[in-house]
């Protein structure tokens, strides 16, 4: 028997601070950033320190970590819909940082990689239960505000994060890298530890059994609206994806900004921190289905223009950065909004809802991205057609989701 719907628990309810509630979710996300981005300056190192001659082979330390991240978050959420939300969550922040610096010990690429793959592991517990708790004590469009609120935060370490690694190769080598990420992530984990409570009541934990498990991901593919909103973000999280993997060699092999190329990157981040703050201030006035299909639409229409004109010869960079950050900017108020879409009806299985959100979006997204990085010609061209194929399918997911008709809110909550 289904469970009734979740009622979000009152904002008073919460025993820490509402704002070190956000901050301590965007923390958590944080830290998948975190293992992406810092590493960023420092791909060109680690290819030439352990042997690797295609330049395109050294995103896979990128794919390996995005690819366990998205599986993992598959077993994540019935787990942590079965024991609450804490446990599972210290246990995944624990291999997360035992992962980061074994791999600051990887003398062969294998090895790297395989650490890499474990740090993914340990990482989905924090996206899954972070989209959890934030569901357990939220709903509608009080819950897309705080999501938008913690994307914010969690964007500011893509601003920070690539001038750290910079940093850190400038006065070390690649593998004082990952050993930040392991500091970095023992001191969430104290902070998790002291601070984050149990957000979820007692009388919606589920039965970890093959029949309880397979009848939650039922619940959550059944859904029309949740399941197209999901695939919707897959394939806009994949545009992301393919430019996180292709960025050095966009910035630097093209545009030949060299050590400019962490400046560059964190600016388009804090534009997007920044979309995320302006969604979280107008999503109560115009609501989550007006103000993500809109930007979604306009998102086609910009990487459209982008494609058309790879198509016609080099893309000066004045051109091509004034359109990748109109594409960012836009992505700020696509990807908030359809994560809360997509959990809004399935607040009764929360984790398990986040863990399929999760695992679709950056299993999906991350093959998505790696197909785009990998087709990286020496030019701007298949970057662009990626952005600009992938936003159309998720158009059509879209329309799919709300049965042809758009900007229409369901009710005054969404």
């Amino acid at each position: 028997m289904d469970q009734p719907s979740q009622s979000p628990q009152r904002e008073a309810s919460l025993p820490i601070p509402r704002w070190e509630f956000i901050a301590l979710c965007a923390a958590l996300m944080a830290l998948n950033a975190l293992a992406i981005d810092i590493m960023l300056p420092g791909l060109q190192q680690i290819g030439a320190a352990l042997g690797v001659e295609n330049a395109n082979h050294r995103q896979y330390v990128i794919t390996a970590y995005i690819v366990a991240f998205g599986i993992a978050q598959l077993g994540f959420g019935p787990v942590s819909d079965r024991f609450g939300r804490r446990g599972p969550l210290l246990a995944g922040l624990a291999v997360y940082i035992v992962a980061a610096l074994a791999a600051a010990l990887a003398t062969d690429f294998a090895t790297l990689l395989a650490c890499r793959f474990l740090q993914g592991l340990g990482a989905a517990a924090t996206r899954v239960i972070a989209i959890s708790v934030i569901r357990d004590s939220f709903g509608g469009r009080r819950m897309a505000e705080i999501m938008s609120l913690v994307f914010m935060v969690f964007m500011a370490v893509p601003v920070v994060a690539p001038g750290l690694g910079q940093i850190i190769m400038i006065f070390s080598t690649w593998h004082l890298i990952f050993a930040a990420m392991g500091v970095g992530a023992l001191s969430i984990t104290v902070w998790t530890f002291l601070r984050l409570p149990e957000t979820l009541h007692p009388e919606f934990r589920r039965a970890l059994t093959l029949k309880a498990v397979t009848g939650g991901f039922g619940i959550v593919l059944s859904d029309r609206a949740a399941l197209c909103y999901t695939l919707a973000g897959m394939f806009t999280f994949g545009a992301l994806f393919g430019f996180i993997n292709s960025a050095q060699q966009v910035y630097v092999d093209i545009y030949g900004l060299g050590a400019w190329f962490p400046v560059i990157f964190a600016a388009v981040a804090s534009l997007m921190a920044v979309s995320n703050f302006l969604n979280a201030r107008l999503v109560g006035r115009f609501g989550m289905r007006r103000l993500s299909q809109g930007a979604l639409i306009a998102f086609i229409a910009v990487s459209a223009l982008w494609f058309v004109l790879s198509l016609a010869g080099p893309v000066p960079f004045s051109i091509f950065i004034t359109l990748f950050t109109l594409d960012m900017l836009l992505f700020g108020l696509l990807g908030s909004n359809f994560n809360a879409l997509a959990m809004e009806p399935l607040g009764h299985v929360a984790g398990t809802a986040s863990s399929v959100l999760g695992f679709t979006q950056t299993f999906g997204g991350g093959v998505i991205g790696t197909v785009i990085g990998q087709m990286f010609d020496g030019t701007v061209m298949p970057l662009a057609a990626g952005f600009c194929g992938v936003s159309i399918v998720a158009f059509l997911m879209v329309v799919v989701a709300e049965r042809g008709k758009l900007f229409q809110p369901h009710n005054p909550a969404v």
